[in-house]
């Protein structure tokens, strides 16, 4: 079963996505009641656990719109995380979230590659489909393992290429969703992928490192 590693960089966006709630709630004028917060949005460091993370409240009613703060424009309520289970439409919303989260910092050619041997990875992980094309971080892929998720059911939501650190080191920040084998189907995943910048036949490419 794929796992998610630590990293300060899943702090991170966590950081800033409670941050879009706490600017919502500076924008609400002294001395006015703040409303019920609405229903909450989920992420998670670990497939098989999630944390809350409260979405950018709406202006109140009757409140004076010179006086709203920007956190409670369209834009910014648009950039919430969806609700738990909305599916498909709500992707989008993570991917920006994401991205605004952690600005691009790698070359575009660099990150198109990374995120292409980051997405294929992950479906490898966790459902077993061409596991033998990473002997290096599935040694194990020849023997018969059965799939810890459902091929049908899986879906990457989400992805950003990052530098980790150098340079020479990048991890491919991953959110999916998918059904287990006991039929529990759950989203908002998180899985983090770390590569490293080799060289292969004269040529410069990156190589995931095996799970530790």
């Amino acid at each position: 079963m794929t796992t998610a590693p630590r990293s300060p960089r899943l702090l991170l966006l966590s950081t800033v996505l409670l941050a879009v709630a706490g600017i919502a709630l500076l924008g609400v004028p002294h001395g006015q009641e703040q409303p019920a917060p609405p229903s909450t949005a989920y992420a998670t460091t670990d497939p098989s656990s999630a944390a809350t993370v409260p979405p950018a409240s709406k202006p109140t009613a009757g409140t004076d719109p010179s006086a709203t703060s920007a956190a409670s424009t369209p834009s910014a309520v648009e950039s919430a995380l969806p609700p738990h289970g909305e599916g498909v439409p709500g992707d989008p919303a993570i991917q920006r979230n994401l991205e605004a989260a952690w600005p691009s910092d790698l070359p575009p050619h660099d990150e198109r590659e990374l995120l292409t041997a980051g997405r294929a990875l992950l479906r490898a992980d966790a459902t077993g489909v061409d596991r033998a094309k990473w002997p290096e971080v599935f040694p194990h892929s020849g023997q018969a393992v059965a799939p810890a998720f459902a091929t049908a059911r899986f879906r990457i939501q989400a992805a950003i290429a990052r530098r980790d650190g150098s340079p020479g080191r990048a991890v491919v920040h991953l959110v999916w969703a998918g059904m287990d084998r006991g039929g529990t189907f759950t989203d908002l995943r998180i899985t983090d992928w770390h590569f490293t910048r080799t060289m292969k036949k004269g040529a410069a490419t990156w190589t995931p490192q095996p799970r530790t």
